[in-house]
């Protein structure tokens, strides 16, 4: 079944960390991608660029309304993803575990719905 690990920080915890602990938890984030596709587990992901880097897109009264930012205002923001392979949620929940965001911010396990026919 596949999984995707949406990987939420808080901005300001990152802020506050040295130039040494960002380099260290980027050598964590590079060590844990390779493990996960050597195993066969993951089928992708990527950081994301900054909130305030969004645009958000809603239609209303068939009007097209366009809005720089994110959609809302929290204090944990979508940084990143991983989309896994996994064979139930226990080890999606493993995987998601092993994250360093883990550790300072949230992961949420979302499981996709598989379409025949369809790829993620």
């Amino acid at each position: 079944m596949k999984y995707l690990l949406l990987i939420y920080d808080d901005p300001k915890v990152w802020e506050g960390f040295s130039e040494g602990e960002v380099g260290k938890m980027m050598g964590e984030y590079r060590e844990f991608s390779s493990q996960i596709s050597e195993s066969g587990h993951m089928l992708g992901g990527a950081q994301l660029q900054p909130p305030e880097s969004a645009t958000t897109v809603r239609i209303r009264d068939s009007k097209r309304l366009v809005h720089d930012g994110p959609f809302a205002e929290t204090r944990e923001v979508l940084g990143g993803y991983y989309l896994v392979e996994a064979k139930d949620l226990d080890e999606a929940i493993g995987l998601a575990a092993r994250i360093p965001s883990a550790r300072v911010g949230t992961v949420e396990v979302r499981p996709l719905v598989e379409s025949p026919g369809v790829k993620p």
